[in-house]
């Protein structure tokens, strides 16, 4: 992963209410080893809406203002359908420690969704490490594949699904 003019990696997070909680934890513990954007939520308000943190980590991540991002809410499943949403995004929903490597090392995904209702914060931090830690492998039958997941986005941004 690349790293900001400080040496360490740019990380954007978010959450919303359902996430907001276990993101300050996550933020408070990345600092030492990452440079967090830390995007909002600010505090936790019930009628806050996930699709808005969604927007401000990924637009961060699509112009290069942080490598990677992580998203936060209570299941991890909205945030994760909203991010992917976002042309360049590849994002994963991630509750175990091999899928939130692997995503990165095989898919190139850039975008981590965890739902805080669902883990706690140790298991978070696995995640978080794992994927933070992780590279593209950049292999020839990786490489194909996200090319063929690229195509299938250009497709649908155009206007045809075939």
């Amino acid at each position: 992963m690349s790293r900001a003019g400080n040496g360490k990696p740019r990380v954007a997070v978010g959450a919303d209410h359902g996430g907001f909680l276990l993101k300050q934890e996550l933020v408070a513990r990345l600092r030492d080893n990452y440079e967090i954007l830390d995007l909002g939520a600010d505090s936790c308000e019930p009628d806050d809406d996930y699709p808005d943190f969604v927007v401000a980590v990924t637009k961060a991540v699509v112009s290069d203002e942080a490598q990677r991002g992580v998203l936060v809410c209570g299941s991890g499943v909205g945030a994760c359908i909203a991010a992917n949403k976002v042309p360049d995004i590849r994002a994963g929903l991630c509750h175990d420690v091999y899928s939130a490597h692997q995503g990165v090392e095989r898919d190139d995904m850039n975008v981590l969704c965890l739902g805080a209702r669902v883990i706690g914060l140790e298991l978070a931090m696995e995640l978080v490490t794992a994927f933070l830690r992780a590279s593209f492998s950049g292999e020839e039958r990786h490489l194909r594949r996200l090319q063929k997941t690229q195509a299938i986005e250009n497709r649908s941004l155009q206007g045809s699904g075939e």
